[in-house]
């Protein structure tokens, strides 16, 4: 992948809900690495998600290998990966080369055959990117966020934009999770248009 691609998620989702064997198997996927803030779980939260434990558990279930990549606190990463039945690490230093190796090693295949999902360009993508994975950008979950959290959302936004895609702030939405300009021709960046979330965002 060029340099000016490190950027460019292969697919774009609304919720994590939409990874799904049927989405795995088409794109050749046969490991998810996992981002946690506002990608499986709202900022921040230690409420339970039944959902999401469902959702990697069906996962795990169809034979599908997950790992927990996050940059939070190591003791955050701990209690989550636990509840969620998953390996994982915190402090990752997302988007460096050095954890997503880890990662690799831990699901135990290749780069190509495994998915970095998350909610950031700088950190998710681009580090997936990096590490020569398929990337999976999602929707951030809730708008809390750190403040250099917050800025990076407005850069992100003007990166998006160049591959034609538009993700307003909630408040500049139109009611739905689908994009507000469409996608791309081509199979470097794609979206779900038909997916709603209906879950607790």
């Amino acid at each position: 992948m060029s340099r000016t691609h490190l950027l460019r998620p292969r697919v774009i989702l609304p919720h994590i809900h939409d990874i799904t064997p049927d989405f795995m198997e088409a794109h050749g996927l046969k490991g998810l690495l996992l981002d946690l803030d506002n990608t499986l779980i709202p900022y921040g939260s230690y409420e339970e998600r039944t959902d999401v434990t469902a959702w990697a558990r069906d996962l795990q279930t169809a034979g599908y290998a997950l790992y927990l990549l996050s940059n939070a606190t190591r003791e955050r990463a701990r209690i989550w990966a636990q509840r969620l039945g998953l390996p994982g690490v915190g402090l990752a230093g997302k988007p460096f080369a050095r954890e997503y190796r880890r990662g690799l090693s831990a699901v135990g295949l290749p780069a190509h055959q495994v998915a970095m999902v998350g909610d950031q360009l700088f950190t998710d993508v681009l580090g997936g990117n990096w590490s020569g994975m398929f990337t999976v950008m999602v929707r951030p979950i809730s708008d809390n966020a750190l403040p250099h959290t917050r800025l990076t959302r407005r850069l992100e936004r003007l990166v998006l934009k160049r591959y034609g895609h538009d993700w307003a702030p909630r408040k500049a939405r139109t009611g739905t999770d689908t994009p507000l300009t469409p996608p791309p021709e081509g199979p470097d960046a794609t979206i779900n248009p038909d997916s709603r979330h209906g879950r607790n965002d």
